[in-house]
């Protein structure tokens, strides 16, 4: 596959940071701002300034890591998974795209002040433009983005050199007009004016030397934006009456107007339309590059990956930025949904703190040349904060962002998760510990045996297949000088007295009895065989296990007709109000098993190691431990198993069986499903291996890990 061409050097990287945050942050937004907190507004402007440098130290230090296309979402990918990595790919795609628009549209006005133009042709006609200039390459695109920046600061400090003195300090009073909670939600409408900070490491695999370029691009361009956001609106407060400037489309123009005359109106336009244009073509080059790397991660199509011949840029991703572009300019109110967009900007920072603290306490290839200071303090400050702020954004607002995230997700599930195997760092993080905790239960559990096992028969079986389930159960109590109890468990009318029913000997009775006792003759463990007559088999077993006081219970695994599927069979029944463990044994054989297998797509419960390893014990059988899916897939699964293999006593792979060939005789071992539905109707008889018999052991409640603990094996694991 093609790669993008390192070409960007620390110029045009700070150029693209500041052009993405120099924009509508800055000529459109005062103006609301100013109606929300009053002359606090610049104080907000600051606070926002400062709640930003928390990602944007996160940022840099993965970026000289990775210093690949695709920024934000490439960093959350691979620290919290691609589930998290598609949404925050999909989600900042749009948001730049919204911000892209909302540049070009709300720069407009200012143009409108000198020509009387249509605000959304001469809108679209600049995007247009834009796009093809990104198409032509990325050296073109910092170029010309190193001239606007260079145009644009050079008007701006004219404005802020030439206004500063008129500046009236009774306009600042009262300061908090409308108190802590209005500086806080101003702080949230204008903190989309610094999302652009960390926008150059979107394209971080075109700049020369990122190690040293990235950080200093990144952190200088917030230092020197927020100084001089805070200057402007200083200016714009102190020169003009609150009154007349709120909501105002064009409040720098106001302020110059007062001070500086024409002259300065006309600077200030030519600053706030380069300024409008540089947002949105850095908007354009980097959402652009967000397609780019998640079709290179499967997460979406691969063409979007294809970079062109000709030109050497992603030209089908550019293409796809553009058309989503001029949709929002010509149908879609777009401040409305930059707002909306400002609200996954914060989140998508939220998970940029915590993608780092995942990277840093994993055992993944993670060497960033530059490092976050205050670790992980600045990063839980960060994540505080971007929550903080989220409750300020207003209920419009988050429920956007929840719809990005929603059709995010839906995408992921449809779509991209058949395509991807990895997991993030964040999931080795948690699967380490749950792991680690696994390892101290399946330790404990092989210390312990099992001493008395019921055999429950609930219908007449063939000599070959009572005598699977009595070396089965013989094997699990042997090592412990326990004892197995057989018991035929007959059902018979409710209009049939129990009594009656005892009484009667059947030549079925007899032919269990003779047969029982025969069996038995060669398991060298003691047998206790017996037949008991009830109305109800499933309250019977679970009443004389009780009573019993048994360790587990052992049956085997009818297959069901659909309506037992849907509805419940007795043994289901039994599994969930049993006083043990119960095993349901799909008879296809059990003599001297050559191989056992543990297949799970999780942490194994600690009861199945040790079922597993006693059998195999008793056999001198090999454990096979993990599916091969599971040994593709990698990540904490991987050195799980590994320290499983460790406690056995039998010999054990852990390369999921692929090393030898299959034997003839084999046994699988698994836990059942946790939900009666999920384990009745999606039971996998199609999965049933041949020649062997397949364990499925349910635990016993109190053996049960938490739900919220199990939720987190399922997704990590």
């Amino acid at each position: 596959m093609k790669q993008l061409e390192r070409d960007l050097g620390l110029p045009t990287v700070f150029a693209i940071s500041v052009g993405a945050m120099i924009g509508s942050g800055i000529f459109i937004l005062p103006a609301l701002a100013l109606g929300i907190a009053g002359p606090s507004v610049v104080l907000a402007y600051l606070l926002a300034g400062v709640l930003v440098v928390p990602a944007a130290l996160s940022k840099s230090e993965m970026a000289t890591a990775m210093p690949e296309a695709g920024g934000t979402y490439i960093y959350i990918e691979r620290g919290m998974g691609p589930l998290l990595g598609t949404v925050a790919g999909v989600g900042t795609w749009f948001s730049l795209a919204f911000k892209g628009g909302l540049a070009l549209v709300g720069g407009v006005p200012y143009l409108v002040l000198v020509f009387d133009l249509p605000v959304k042709p001469v809108a679209l006609g600049l995007a247009a433009v834009l796009i093809l200039v990104n198409l032509l390459g990325a050296k073109q695109t910092g170029r010309l983005q190193v001239v606007i920046v260079a145009v644009m600061l050079a008007a701006l400090a004219w404005f802020v050199a030439g206004s500063s003195g008129s500046v009236q300090q009774t306009n600042f009073q009262p300061f908090f007009a409308d108190g802590w909670g209005g500086l806080l939600a101003a702080t949230g409408l204008v903190f989309v004016s610094y999302a652009g900070v960390t926008k150059v490491a979107s394209v971080a695999e075109e700049v020369e030397n990122p190690d040293r370029n990235i950080p200093l691009g990144i952190l200088g361009s917030l230092a020197f934006t927020t100084l001089l956001y805070v200057l402007i609106v200083a200016i714009i407060v102190g020169v003009t009456d609150a009154g007349t400037v709120a909501g105002s489309l064009t409040p720098v123009a106001e302020a110059a107007e007062a001070t500086l005359g024409g002259a300065g109106v006309a600077a200030v336009i030519v600053a706030a339309i380069l300024a409008l244009v540089s947002t949105a073509n850095a908007g354009i080059l980097s959402s652009s590059r967000y397609p780019f790397a998640m079709a290179r991660d499967g997460l979406v199509p691969e063409s979007l990956a294809e970079v062109s011949d000709r030109f050497g840029t992603p030209s089908l991703s550019i293409t796809l930025t553009g058309v989503v572009l001029l949709a929002l300019i010509a149908f879609v109110p777009i401040l409305d949904i930059a707002k909306l967009a400002s609200a996954f900007q914060i989140l998508v920072f939220v998970l940029i703190n915590v993608a780092i603290v995942a990277f840093r306490e994993t055992d993944a290839d993670y060497e960033p040349s530059f490092e976050s200071p205050l670790y992980p303090w600045m990063q839980i400050a960060g994540v505080l904060s971007g929550l903080l702020l989220l409750t300020q954004m207003g209920e419009t607002a988050i429920l956007g962002a929840v719809v990005i995230t929603a059709g995010s997700i839906v995408w992921y599930l449809l779509y991209a998760r058949r395509n991807v195997q990895r997991q993030g760092a964040a999931a080795d993080v948690v699967g380490q510990r749950i792991g680690k905790t696994v390892l101290d239960e399946t330790e404990s559990a092989l210390d312990e045996g099992t001493y008395e096992v019921l055999v429950a028969l609930t219908r007449e079986v063939s000599r070959d297949r009572e005598a699977a389930l009595l070396r089965l159960a013989a094997d699990l109590v042997r090592p412990h000088d326990g004892r197995v109890v057989v018991v035929w468990f007959e059902e018979v009318p409710d209009q049939t007295g129990l009594e009656t029913a005892a009484e009667t000997q059947s030549p079925a009775d007899v032919r269990f009895e003779e047969q029982t006792d025969d069996l038995a003759a060669d398991l060298d463990v003691e047998v206790v065989a017996g037949e008991i007559v009830s109305h109800d088999t499933k309250h019977a077993i679970v009443n004389f296990a009780r009573h019993r006081g048994v360790d587990s219970v052992v049956a085997e695994h009818e297959h069901r007709r659909l309506r037992s599927r849907l509805f419940g069979a007795p043994i289901d029944w039994v599994v969930r109000h049993a006083p043990c463990d119960v095993l349901l044994v799909d008879n296809d054989g059990y003599e001297s098993p050559e191989r056992i297998d543990i297949e799970d797509d999780r942490p194994v419960h600690p009861n199945v190691v040790a079922v597993t390893d006693t059998l195999a014990s008793e056999n001198d059988s090999r454990v096979v431990l993990g599916s091969t899916s599971d040994r593709d897939r990698g990540g904490p699964i991987e050195p799980y198993w590994d320290e499983v293999a460790d406690l056995l006593s039998a010999p054990a792979e852990t390369d999921g069986g692929k090393s030898t060939s299959t034997p003839k005789r084999g046994v699988r071992v698994r836990r059942g499903a946790d939900h009666r539905l999920r384990g009745s109707v999606l039971d996998r008889d199609d999965d049933r291996p041949t020649g062997g018999t397949e364990i499925t052991l349910y635990p016993h409640e109190s053996q049960q890990p938490g739900l919220l603990r199990r939720v987190i094996e399922r997704i990590v694991f």
